[in-house]
């Protein structure tokens, strides 16, 4: 027997396919097949809103170097305002650079989809799995496929 893909859920080997404790042997399964649909609106507005923060602190700076030099002081003072708020948008997007980026790529592992993942078992069609976490569908549904082509 050949393991082509196992989780704490999923197990997909050369014999059978087992989710959730429930088993499908291969010899009775005649189509595999997905289905992908209801985006996730949720996921697109996080994804906008990590995408927002990491630009906040640059249009923070914009907004202190604008009023910089419209604000009534002195040349001294104007340039003093400029360069804070440059070197403060600048020393913002540091340490926000790891984890905002970190977010958005948790973000397009989960993706904006729901998957399906469909057999034909003696039959009757079953859906065997559904999520939005579209890495770990893909490798199920490839082992499936290699599973099933075997």
């Amino acid at each position: 027997m050949i393991v082509y893909y196992q989780d704490p859920a999923v197990q997909v080997t050369s014999t059978a396919i087992e989710v959730d404790g429930r088993r499908y042997r291969l010899d009775q399964v005649r189509r595999v097949w997905f289905e992908r649909d209801q985006r996730s609106w949720r996921e697109i507005v996080g994804r906008g809103g990590w995408s927002l923060t990491y630009v906040l602190p640059l249009i923070g700076a914009l907004l202190g170097f604008v009023a910089a030099f419209t604000l009534d002081v002195s040349f001294g003072t104007r340039i003093t305002i400029a360069a804070a708020s440059v070197l403060l948008g600048v020393l913002g997007i540091g340490p926000l650079w790891d984890p905002v980026l970190s977010k958005l790529d948790d973000s397009f592992d989960r993706g904006l989809y729901r998957h399906e993942l469909w057999v034909e078992h003696n039959g009757v069609a079953v859906r065997l799995l559904e999520t939005r976490d579209a890495a770990r569908f893909g490798r199920i549904y490839r082992a499936v496929q290699r599973a099933a082509g075997a």
